[in-house]
């Protein structure tokens, strides 16, 4: 009897022992997956916090950068600053080759295109509306040491310009507006001009060469050529 008591009280000491050690793992397990929620939620708000930083840095580099100027041009006229990749500032440059003068950018942002041209021996000026951009052009053309007669950077809107001193003209612009220069441009510009069109070529003039592939081309359309079907269907 006392034999079955023992091994009946050392039973009940084993179930116990399982029970608290069970608990214990128990315990542990949820420590575990608390510390792993307590861990998520943290990289969630740290994640939270860098996406928030990111687009409070965007908006203000856009700020700085993009607004100055935009709201002084009308909605359908709008276009972002968009720079020019090296590739393609090349092939514009090929497409200027033998040709002299007074060059315009139109929207010409940091500068690249027109400080490209002036290597060229053209005489030019970028049009830019954004103040920033058209600071920072003009700071690094005096950096550079280019006399003012040859590179001027001026904040004015190019739509309410008179082009007619340029006899070449260089663009990146959005497609949207594209319809609307070349009213603006066969209207003001020089018979011999030259005008040369990054990666959204102009809807209905014929182009005379293009040079490039991709983002990356460009077409040269001459006015004289332009204008010649024009002169064709008044005659008709």
């Amino acid at each position: 009897m006392k034999c079955q008591l023992s091994l009946y009280g050392s039973s009940i000491g084993q179930v116990k022992l399982a029970v608290v050690s069970m608990e214990d793992s128990i315990e542990v397990i949820l420590q575990d997956r608390s510390s792993k929620f307590m861990h998520r939620c943290q990289d969630n708000h740290i994640l939270t916090l860098s996406t928030w930083a990111a687009f409070t840095g965007f908006y203000g580099l856009w700020t700085m950068f993009m607004l100055p100027g935009f709201l002084k041009v009308p909605f359908r006229l709008k276009v972002p600053y968009m720079p020019s990749s090296t590739a393609q500032t090349q092939n514009v440059m090929k497409l200027l080759e033998g040709r002299k003068g007074h060059l315009a950018d139109l929207g010409s942002g940091d500068g690249r295109l027109v400080f490209a041209a002036c290597s060229l021996g053209f005489q030019c000026t970028g049009f830019e509306i954004n103040s920033m951009l058209q600071a920072y052009s003009r700071g690094k053309a005096r950096w550079k040491g280019i006399p003012y007669a040859h590179v001027n950077f001026v904040n004015k809107d190019f739509w309410k310009t008179d082009l007619s001193a340029y006899n070449n003209v260089t663009v990146f612009l959005a497609p949207s507006v594209m319809e609307v220069l070349e009213e603006k441009l066969l209207r003001e510009l020089p018979q011999e001009a030259r005008v040369v069109v990054c990666r959204f070529p102009f809807p209905h003039w014929p182009h005379t060469c293009s040079a490039g592939a991709g983002l990356d081309q460009v077409w040269a359309y001459d006015v004289d050529t332009v204008r010649k079907p024009t002169a064709q269907s008044l005659q008709m």
